[in-house]
C-alpha cells in the first residue's frame, strides 16, 4: 500500500497532465472522450480528496491553451495528497478512460503529467504548469516537479517511491 506523502495539512499537491489529441475534439474519433468528460469530471470532483481543477466557462479545460499549441489539452488539478489522486486516477470511470487514452491522444516520449506541492489554497496557473512539466522533462523527478511514481513529501528532498498499476502504461 503506498505511503501518503503529506502529513502537513499545510500543503496540497498539484497535479498537471496534457495530451495531444489525434483529431478534433468535435470529431467522430473523439466523441466517446468527449461525453465521458463531464462524467469523469464530476466523479473527480465529487472523490475523496479533491480540492480544485481547472475550467473554463464551458465547465472544462479543454479550450484553455497551453504550450501555444491547439492540439494540446490540459488537465490541472489540485489534491489532498497523491493517495487520494492515486485513489481516483485507478479506479472507476476515470481508470476506464485512461485504459483507452491511446484511441484518443498521440503518443509522445516526453513527460506529460507533473506534480508538485503548494500551500494550501493556492491554485496554479498554466503558466506555473507549464514551468514544472519543463523542469520535469528536462531534470527528471525533484521536489519541484515528481510523478507519482517518484514522489517527495512537502518541503521533503528524499523521493518517495511508489507502486502505480503498470496495466495501464502510464508512466506517472
Amino acid at each position: 500500500m503506498p505511503t501518503s506523502t503529506t502529513p502537513d495539512p499545510a500543503f496540497e499537491l498539484a497535479q498537471v497532465n496534457i495530451a495531444r489529441l489525434k483529431a478534433p475534439l468535435d470529431s467522430p474519433q473523439l466523441k466517446d472522450f468527449v461525453d465521458n468528460l463531464d462524467p469523469v469530471n464530476a466523479d473527480a470532483e465529487a472523490a475523496d480528496g479533491f480540492v480544485w481543477r481547472l475550467k473554463d466557462d464551458s465547465g472544462d479545460a479543454t479550450d484553455v491553451p497551453v504550450f501555444g499549441d491547439e492540439w494540446l489539452i490540459i488537465n490541472l488539478t489540485v489534491w489532498r495528497d497523491t493517495n487520494a489522486l492515486t485513489a481516483y486516477m485507478y479506479q472507476g470511470r476515470h481508470r476506464e478512460m485512461l485504459a483507452r487514452r491511446r484511441e484518443w491522444f498521440e503518443r509522445v516520449q516526453e513527460a506529460m503529467t507533473a506534480l508538485w506541492w503548494v500551500p494550501a489554497g493556492h491554485r496554479p496557473t498554466v503558466a506555473e504548469a507549464e514551468s514544472r512539466l519543463l523542469h520535469l522533462r528536462t531534470n527528471g523527478p525533484t521536489p519541484h516537479a515528481f510523478t507519482l511514481r517518484t514522489s517527495f513529501p512537502p518541503q521533503g528532498t528524499q523521493p518517495v517511491p511508489r507502486e502505480v498499476p503498470d496495466d495501464l502504461g502510464c508512466s506517472v
